[in-house]
């Protein structure tokens, strides 16, 4: 059955309490599946259904809802099913689903998880927002140097429930330092009596609980782990970071990059759950400033009203000149953002990238140029074919050096290289577009005025 199809033939058993005959129906589902039908239906039939699930299949389906509506779902829930529920959250996912919720709402589902898990999930609250440990999982497992093959494999059998993967087996001495990370697949194809110290090599990648959670996400790549190690200050095993982490956080981390250079500043939220209020108040800001930040390039146009009245037919050519510096800058500031996020340049880079850089606006200045010069001609003879091929070849190589160095100056700066928006570069090069071409203008035809 057709997706819009089952959300249609769901909605009619859910009001008429058909419990049976829903269940049949998302049974088999995969729990991704679950949670986006539990986003499509009314808000009165979403607690139902979600209601209907297994415990532990509830926890998982929660997990792959929004914080809004994972708390919408809460506040509709008595406290032996707030309970139940959070309890059956892998610790990671119970993580995020607090550092997303107010103060009070955390301490109160905090008070309903037993001690143990209180205290975990309090140990992991404890890191810094943003850090690898508020993203990682105390449930893994872990075996010993001196251990046999056939020891490791009755352990891995017993903890298997408790861990959230087994792919990835780690190494600790007796003070739990972490010594290696071996795949199952060693376990498995080697000698029964085999000691654990044969299979090692020791080259085992970590990363500290306190690292920014972008540098978990590099690291990942980079090295083509399927699970990341977490360790404190003195190497000992806290936890790991698994792959469908290291996804959502890629993903949210390329979505914030994107609407910041978008001008909108961070969508912590679901756009197609968001109000019209909260969309004003995150787009107002920058649309503001920007209308002040453009402001200057009245006032520099007012200053040339002489060159304007003599030359009228420079008008025709100044959105042309201006728009160009502008998208020039913005290809630049969006390869340089993307590279700095990705970790591909670093900050100290800037150097050469700049003298890169400026070879290619140079070309891309003398090209556009090039057509634009017989346009000039065409409109108003050679001396403003000159004006405008000239201005043009200036806007481009100004406007692609702000798009290229602004990123790189909030780097070093200890900024998100994000914050150099699209509307902001191309504002920022605008002004300079309109003084270039004036200024230009103004010393080639000093003649006519």
């Amino acid at each position: 059955m057709e997706y819009e199809e089952l959300i249609e033939a769901l909605r009619p058993l859910l009001d008429g309490r058909r419990w049976k005959e829903v269940r049949a129906r998302i049974e088999e589902l995969p729990a991704q599946d679950v949670a986006e039908l539990i986003l499509r239906l009314d808000k009165s039939q979403r607690i139902f259904l979600f209601k209907l699930l297994p415990r532990p299949r509830a926890a998982e389906v929660f997990s792959y809802l929004s914080a809004d509506n994972q708390d919408a779902l809460l506040q509709d829930m008595t406290d032996h099913e707030t309970r139940e529920l959070i309890a059956g959250l892998t610790p990671d996912d119970r993580t995020a689903l607090f550092q997303e919720l107010p103060a009070e709402a955390t301490q109160r589902l905090l008070e309903l998880l037993p001690p143990g898990a209180q205290r975990e999930a309090r140990e992991l609250l404890g890191y810094p927002p943003e850090s690898v440990g508020r993203l990682m999982t105390p449930d893994y497992i872990a075996v010993r140097p001196d251990w046999s093959v056939s020891r490791c494999l009755q352990h891995i059998r017993s903890q298997r429930e408790k861990a959230e993967t087994v792919n990835v087996i780690y190494v600790v001495d007796h003070h739990g330092k972490l010594l290696d990370a071996l795949t199952i697949r060693r376990f498995i194809v080697a000698d029964p009596e085999t000691p654990v110290a044969d299979l090692m090599d020791r080259h085992v990648t970590s990363i500290s609980a306190f690292e920014d959670r972008e540098k978990a996400v590099e690291r990942v790549q980079r090295y083509d782990l399927s699970a990341l190690p977490v360790v404190d200050t003195e190497g000992v095993l806290l936890g790991t970071v698994t792959p469908d982490d290291i996804m959502d956080v890629a993903e949210a981390e390329a979505t914030e990059d994107f609407q910041k250079v978008g001008g909108v500043g961070v969508l912590n939220f679901s756009l197609r759950d968001a109000s019209i209020r909260l969309l004003y108040q995150r787009r107002v800001g920058w649309l503001v400033l920007l209308v002040f930040i453009n402001m200057f390039g009245g006032a520099i146009i007012a200053s040339y009203e002489e060159t304007i009245e003599a030359v009228i037919v420079l008008v025709t050519f100044l959105p042309l000149v201006v728009d160009t510096g502008g998208n020039a800058g913005t290809q630049s500031a969006t390869l340089m953002v993307r590279a700095l996020a990705t970790g591909d340049v670093r900050a100290r880079d800037w150097l050469r990238l700049w003298g890169k850089e400026a070879l290619v606006a140079v070309a891309l200045g003398v090209t556009v140029a090039a057509a634009v010069w017989l346009l000039g001609l065409y409109r108003g003879g050679l001396d403003i074919a000159w004006v405008v091929a000239l201005a043009m070849m200036a806007v481009v190589f100004i406007g692609s050096m702000i798009g290229m160095l602004l990123p790189f100056g909030l780097a070093r700066l200890n900024l998100d290289p994000a914050t150099a928006s699209a509307p902001l570069i191309t504002s920022i090069a605008d002004i300079a577009g309109i003084l270039i071409f004036f200024a230009i203008a103004t010393a080639l035809l000093g003649h006519m005025l």
